[in-house]
């Protein structure tokens, strides 16, 4: 036990270390980082208001008061902004980690149990696959209302099958190694052996995924914020922040109403796209960086 623990030690220090030599990835995790300490803790060190209208300065320029200008109401863009991060971090992690709570058990199940289980988890997740993802999240989202919430869990719900099939393919292989036929051997339970042997080592796929599939779904909140289904006003994303775009007039003269927002949405998605591409390339141990 002692010994195995020790290899596991050397193993994470050795996938870190990896991770550590990934230059973008290590840029993208500051950029990250920054990222979230800006939304959680300026808007309580600024005292910002996403909120408030300034009723002298409608579509304001950037200076004084308003460093990034005020939107056609007189909200302060900066304030949304870091509101906005807010909301589309939240959605992006709290949907795909529910896609991961729902998909990673089916996978397990459908890969470990075979049989029955397997052809109705397996043909269900298909089911799922076989409709265009955004169409159905457009459907949901119009039938339960737009709400932070409501695009939270059907992006989520609808996210599982990715995290499903991974896992399901992870554990094919893994079930078949000594150490799981040992444990049968010895009379270890299912449950047992699923957790402490087959999850631990199929897992990994999983932790690379999360990263790309919260990306993913930060970009379709965006989406549907900016066609009017996400996020409504006068709460703040990303999203509803670039809806302004859809303004001629602001999209070729007032440039700070909506830049800003594009900007840092697309710095989000590619700096944990960059994370994504480091944590594949540790746990890669064929792959050198």
């Amino acid at each position: 036990m002692k010994k195995q623990k020790n290899e596991n030690v050397s193993y994470l220090s050795e996938v870190l270390d990896k991770l550590k030599e990934h230059k973008m990835a290590m840029v993208g995790l500051v950029v990250l980082i920054v990222e979230i300490l800006m939304v959680v803790f300026l808007p309580m060190i600024l005292k910002l208001d996403p909120y408030t209208s300034d009723y002298t300065a409608f579509s304001a320029a950037p200076g004084g008061a308003h460093i990034l200008g005020t939107d056609a109401i007189g909200r302060d863009v900066f304030a949304r902004l870091m509101y906005g991060g807010r909301t589309s971090l939240l959605v992006g992690f709290v949907s795909t980690l529910i896609s991961c709570a729902i998909g990673v058990p089916l996978g397990l199940v459908a890969g470990y149990a075979r049989g029955k289980a397997e052809a109705v988890i397996m043909r269900i997740a298909d089911i799922f696959m076989s409709f265009p993802s955004i169409v159905l999240i457009l459907v949901l989202v119009a039938v339960l209302g737009p709400s932070v919430w409501s695009v939270t869990c059907v992006i989520g719900v609808l996210g599982w099958t990715q995290f499903a099939r991974l896992i399901y393919a992870s554990v094919l292989s893994v079930r078949e190694k000594d150490y799981v036929e040992s444990a049968k051997a010895i009379g270890a339970k299912n449950g047992t052996i699923l957790l402490r042997y087959v999850l631990p080592n199929s897992f990994a796929p999983v932790i690379i995924s999360f990263t790309f599939r919260t990306a993913q779904a930060i970009i379709t909140e965006s989406s549907l914020s900016f066609l009017g289904l996400g996020v409504q006003p006068p709460e703040a994303s990303w999203g509803n922040i670039l809806y302004y775009a859809q303004s001629i007039s602001v999209l070729s003269t007032k440039l700070y109403m909506w830049v800003p927002a594009g900007v840092v949405l697309v710095l989000t998605v590619l700096s944990i796209n960059f994370i994504g591409d480091g944590i594949r390339d540790a746990l890669d141990t064929k792959m050198k960086i």
